[in-house]
């Protein structure tokens, strides 16, 4: 499957939580999660714009717990940042693990962030907040189907095609780092 987003930062919380609300957005989710970043010795998934993780989700609105194995891949990062994405909800975070390693794998890093999730019309707004031992700015990633409609809601938030970026994780540690 392929996902278009971006992502805005700096983000203001409150600013961005009161225009989601009166955008009438529907929440879908509260979440803490767990990352497992998983790459070759070499990193030759993360040198080519890609990575392999197992998810493990705590919703906090349902109050149930699930585990996702996934891979990612950067088809393109010009004005939006356009991924494959494969996943499969997994029962066992063992398991998944056991299955990169199997395939020459190895756990990279694990990320620890709180996440909640928006619908407008058919696109997501997440909001993240990562550990502060990894990244310390709260931001916010829109994905859609419809590159009009990604367009329209960065608006609709206040902000511009100037204010997104495609950066990775990685990219914004690396610009914000000092700061």
């Amino acid at each position: 499957m392929e996902e278009i987003e971006v992502k805005i930062i700096p983000i203001v919380l409150n600013d961005i939580l009161e225009k989601i609300e009166n955008l009438n957005c529907e929440l879908l989710k509260k979440e803490n999660q767990i990352n497992k970043i998983y790459d070759f010795q070499d990193e030759r998934l993360r040198q080519n714009g890609g990575y392999a993780r197992i998810r493990i989700i705590n919703d906090l609105l349902k109050n149930e717990k699930r585990i996702y194995m996934t891979t990612k891949k950067i088809i393109s990062k010009d004005e939006f940042k356009i991924m494959e994405e494969n996943e499969i909800e997994i029962s066992n975070e063992i398991e998944g693990e056991n299955i990169f390693k199997s395939l020459g794998l190895k756990l990279f890093r694990e990320i620890k962030k709180y996440r909640e999730s928006y619908s407008y019309k058919n696109s997501l707004i997440e909001i993240d907040i990562n550990d502060k031992d990894f990244f310390d700015k709260p931001y916010i990633e829109i994905e859609s189907k419809s590159k009009e409609e990604l367009k329209e809601l960065v608006y609709k938030l206040g902000y511009t095609m100037k204010d997104t970026t495609t950066e990775t994780i990685y990219e914004l540690i690396d610009r914000f780092k000092g700061k």
